[in-house]
Formats: structure tokens, C-alpha cells, sequence
């Protein structure tokens, strides 16, 4: 079986035990995700491309899966999915870029201290 989708499914079964342990707290994580991904002012699409681009900002691999699949149920394309990742990875590099004066202080401070 392809490892994205055991990945998809193994995450789905975690859920499913958890369901069984805590069933109120499932219940309303799901109908609170149902009605965030619900159509409104944004489309089912953009939400789920919004949802990846935040799923490879954090990081999390299953989000990014099950974004990414979901992405694609919605009908986004893989040109969209791939303007998804760079506007994510725009947003983290400029991230890091903009630290640049606090690295240019550091360095001010703890190079008069080396010498």
C-alpha cells in the first residue's frame, strides 16, 4: 500500500481509538473542523489550500497529507497546491529574513566580546 495513504488511514484509526476514550471532546473537534471547512465566504478549495499551507508551515506531516488529498477532492490542481507551498515558503523564509536586524545586534554585541 502506498505510504501516504497508510499514513492517512493508521491516523484514522488513532482517531477512532480515541473516540472511544474520549467521545464528547471527538464529537466536538469534529463538528468544530466540520463547520471551519464548511463553504462560505472562502470555498471548501481555498480553505483546504489555506489548511495546507499552514499544515508546511508547522510542519505536521499527516496535516500535509490529509491537506493535500483533500486539496485535490476539492478540485483544487497541483499547479494550486504547488503556489500553496511557495507562498508558505515565502512567508517562512521571510520569516527568518526578517530577523535579520536582531542577528545584525547580536553579532554587534558578541564580536566586541570575542576580541
Amino acid at each position: 500500500m502506498n505510504q501516504c495513504l497508510q499514513a492517512i488511514r493508521d491516523y484514522k484509526e488513532s482517531v477512532g481509538v480515541f473516540q472511544q476514550m474520549s467521545p464528547e471532546f471527538t464529537q466536538a473537534y469534529n463538528e468544530f473542523t466540520g463547520v471551519s471547512f464548511a463553504e462560505g465566504s472562502l470555498s471548501q478549495k481555498e480553505k483546504q489550500l489555506i489548511a495546507l499551507g499552514v499544515s508546511l508551515a508547522s510542519q505536521d506531516e499527516y496535516c500535509i497529507l490529509y491537506h493535500t488529498m483533500e486539496a485535490l477532492h476539492k478540485g483544487a490542481t497541483e499547479q494550486e497546491i504547488y503556489e500553496a507551498l511557495q507562498v508558505t515558503a515565502a512567508l517562512r523564509g521571510g520569516a527568518a529574513f526578517s530577523q535579520l536586524s536582531l542577528v545584525r545586534r547580536a553579532l554587534a554585541v558578541f564580536k566586541d566580546q570575542m576580541q
